[in-house]
């Protein structure tokens, strides 16, 4: 895939990230409900700290939002198009160095259950399980945590030797 690059997206971007977002196979079948009316608004994205992932030609690939009192990963998507390509991981890498750079000392993700495998591969770990809420959530959700290390406190790795 071409390179892709990641910037805030503005309140003009709403409509494309609502329409990426409906349009996620992820969100069909027993999943769907959640999605159902659901809007990505402009006063959301003037609000929050949403991303959006495009390809060179500018089309939308994905987005990532992180609310910050308390922190927390509200919406990530990728189109469909674009899986297992690494606009996931770039997103998700950019959401934490944003937390960082805003000096939380962690994320916590309420993640969609086919999910979860993607948010642990990416270092969170689960703290829990939310419990449906019903009528849009029918299913049980994992609760999970990302940990931001503090860079200065981090001791450096040392080369390796030989």
């Amino acid at each position: 895939m071409d390179p892709i690059t990641i910037r805030r997206a503005v309140p003009t971007d709403a409509p494309a990230l609502t329409s990426l977002m409906l349009a996620s196979s992820a969100y069909e079948g027993t999943y769907a409900s959640i999605l159902e009316g659901y809007r990505v608004t402009p006063d959301y994205v003037a609000r929050h700290r949403v991303f959006l992932a495009e390809d060179p030609q500018g089309a939308p690939l994905g987005f990532s939002s992180l609310l910050c009192d308390p922190p927390e990963l509200d919406l990530a998507f990728v189109a469909d198009e674009a899986q297992g390509s690494g606009v996931g991981r770039r997103l998700i890498t950019h959401m934490l160095n944003e937390a960082r750079a805003a000096g939380f000392s962690g994320v916590r993700v309420v993640s969609h259950p086919p999910s979860e495998g993607f948010y642990r591969a990416m270092g969170a770990h689960r703290t829990g399980t939310l419990p449906p809420s019903p009528p849009k959530v029918t299913w049980e959700r994992p609760e999970l945590w990302f940990t931001i290390e503090d860079p200065a406190l981090t001791p450096p790795v040392p080369a390796p030797s030989g």
